[in-house]
């Protein structure tokens, strides 16, 4: 399977480019947030890429950030998203993180302002995604790395005795929820031996106002 390619744009047409590697070409399908992207012809490029294999043929599905490309695998575990309805919900203008933004907040009506998804496939993407579209969005900065989230003024901070929960405190900060709110979940969230970041977000989540 092919993950990764590094070469020069040599063409692009509607959602397909070509991308050349040793003097192979390679065609790809990319997102309109990917196509925008990319370099002027005949410069090198880097594309993350997904192989789909079908009985008639071998699809190549590239993008031009990390973030991009774990969305789209997210996407296509959901019923009836397969890859080409998964790259026409990434080019819905949005952008990966507005797309899960969209799936984390439960907003069936935004999804389906995004062309190709309609009520039903809005509704299976928010039940099947939308936890892990949260913990996504707790990760992702712009560059993929973990987010360092500053938690603004006002924020209450004398609860926040050990350091993981002020990371836990500012992610919740950063996704939108109120200081109130986030220091009520902090009160009932204990730093038991072998905690990790990442399980103690889930329990936060698990308690936050929905």
């Amino acid at each position: 399977m092919i993950g990764r390619l590094h070469g020069t744009l040599v063409d692009r047409a509607g959602t397909r480019v070509i991308v050349d590697c040793g003097g192979v070409g390679y065609e790809v399908i990319c997102s309109g947030y990917t196509l925008a992207g990319l370099p002027a012809l005949g410069e090198t490029v880097t594309l993350l890429v997904h192989t789909a294999v079908r009985e008639t043929e071998i699809a190549l599905y590239g993008f031009g950030s990390a973030q991009e490309r774990q969305l789209f695998d997210m996407l296509i575990t959901v019923k009836n998203v397969g890859p080409s309805s998964a790259i026409s919900i990434l080019s819905g203008g949005h952008g990966p993180r507005g797309v899960a933004e969209l799936i984390a907040r439960e907003d069936v009506a935004g999804l389906t302002r995004i062309k190709g998804v309609g009520k039903k496939t809005g509704e299976m993407l928010v039940v099947e995604l939308r936890e892990k579209c949260e913990m996504t969005l707790l990760t992702w900065t712009a560059d993929g790395e973990l987010r360092p989230v500053a938690a603004p003024a006002g924020a209450a901070r004398t609860i926040r005795k050990h350091p993981m929960l002020d990371e836990v405190a500012s992610a919740l900060l950063g996704l939108g929820w109120r200081p109130v709110e986030v220091d009520k979940a902090l009160t009932e969230l204990a730093v038991e031996p072998g905690a990790t970041l990442e399980g103690l977000l889930r329990q936060a989540l698990r308690s936050m106002p929905r």
